[in-house]
């Protein structure tokens, strides 16, 4: 289970034998205690999440719905589409001047855009100071976008920009812009520094969502909304980067421990600064985006990584998915092909994931199409219409429906094994 007391008995793993049972014994009292206490906080938060989500829906939705209306409108749709791609045209010459991979222009959209919305409208609400509903639904518009399709890529870039040594950015814009997304942007999305450059890639990608991996859901029944709630009130631990802190801090991995130290410190002096300022400011503009971060990166560890093997377990190749559909910016949906190189580009993922099918098929991993992990999340857990993702099943070998449903049961029942005493 991904607790941060969980992480509480590993220092007593090298204790003398003889004083072993009493530690252990000492030990599961003081982890239950924890672990109550520690609910006793993030149930309430984890629901605080949820209401963060609905709240930001509302905006992102309603204004979606009112594009697509408006998209039907011809002259409207040319000009939209028109100023679209010169904009395209711009950030390709951009992109090939400032980016060390031009491939990368999609992200350098992304940050061009944020840069120019989400940024202004918030130093406008600290010169303003009192707060104004305009301004915080116009902030929450740009934040995630129609649909929440802003945020999703924003998600992927910087996931992506953490596997990135040097980040997107070339030499000469290195300095100022390194890191932009995560170290810059992160902040107005309650992204705490260092949960993806050493959180995601030294944590995550070491574990790969086996059982010691802190946001590992292999504890939990996949298809229950209770077990999320469950998992969502553990992991505002990770949100907040203490669980990582405690995981690296256990197995010795000094220079991450000071990392993640680093990053917690530095957010929560921005957090403190801000609420200082205007707590109300700090409400609608800190506390929502860290709470919807907690709700979406808790959503998306739980459908990246929903289908076990319980024989095998620690088999990324099994609980990692894979899923087809229509945006799939920056080839997220290709999942499995990062895990298992987690270097490679991101425009040459179909290609790699065809050279890996073969292993794919002998692991029993599992590929949707037409299909995107939020909408993984609704059929799975929130509707659980399982005969909808039995249709959307790309199987390795001739099933019917009722053997697409068999096996999507029991590869997101618990494994019970896999979760430490």
């Amino acid at each position: 289970m991904h607790t941060a007391g969980k992480l509480i008995e590993s220092d007593l793993h090298d204790a003398p034998k003889d004083a072993r049972s009493s530690a252990d014994d000492s030990a599961k009292s003081l982890r239950e205690q924890s672990k109550l206490a520690l609910r006793w906080f993030s149930v309430p938060v984890a629901l605080a999440s949820v209401a963060a989500v609905a709240l930001v829906a509302v905006p992102s939705l309603g204004f979606y719905a009112a594009a697509a209306l408006l998209g039907k409108i011809r002259p409207l749709r040319d000009a939209y589409q028109f100023l679209s791609r010169t904009y395209d045209q711009l950030l390709n010459h951009l992109g090939q001047k400032v980016l060390r991979d031009p491939r990368d222009t999609p992200a350098l959209r992304l940050m061009v855009s944020l840069t120019l919305t989400v940024v202004p409208i918030f130093l406008v609400q600290l010169v303003i100071g009192k707060p104004r509903l305009w301004l915080a639904l116009a902030f929450y518009l740009s934040l995630y976008g129609l649909k929440f399709q802003r945020f999703v890529r924003m998600f992927s870039a910087k996931h992506l920009e953490a596997h990135r040594r040097q980040g997107y950015f070339s030499e000469k814009y290195d300095k100022i812009f390194g890191r932009y997304v995560e170290f810059f942007l992160g902040f107005l999305y309650g992204n705490v520094p260092e949960l993806d450059r050493t959180v995601h890639v030294r944590l995550h990608h070491k574990e790969n969502s086996g059982p010691d991996d802190t946001t590992s859901t292999i504890g939990y029944d996949r298809t229950s909304k209770l077990d999320f709630l469950w998992y969502l009130s553990d992991n505002i631990w990770t949100v907040v980067g203490l669980t990582p802190y405690l995981y690296f801090k256990a197995r010795g991995e000094d220079e991450n421990r000071r990392r993640m130290l680093w990053g917690i410190t530095l957010y929560a002096i921005f957090f403190a600064a801000v609420f200082i300022y205007d707590w109300r400011i700090g409400i609608a503009y800190l506390l929502v985006p860290l709470l919807v971060m907690n709700f979406i990166m808790a959503m998306t560890a739980w459908v990246q990584h929903a289908f076990y093997d319980e024989e095998r377990p620690e088999d990324y190749f099994a609980n990692t998915v894979t899923v087809y559909d229509e945006v799939n910016f920056m080839n997220e949906g290709y999942h499995l092909c990062h895990h298992h190189r987690s270097g490679l580009h991101w425009t040459e993922m179909p290609a790699h994931l065809e050279r890996i099918s073969g292993k794919m098929r002998e692991s029993g991993s599992v590929v949707f199409r037409d299909l995107d992990f939020m909408e993984l999340f609704f059929e799975l857990t929130v509707l659980r219409r399982m005969n909808v993702l039995a249709e959307k099943l790309v199987p390795w070998e001739p099933m019917d429906h009722e053997q697409r449903l068999a096996l999507l049961e029991k590869r997101t029942k618990p494994v019970r094994t896999a979760v430490s005493a």
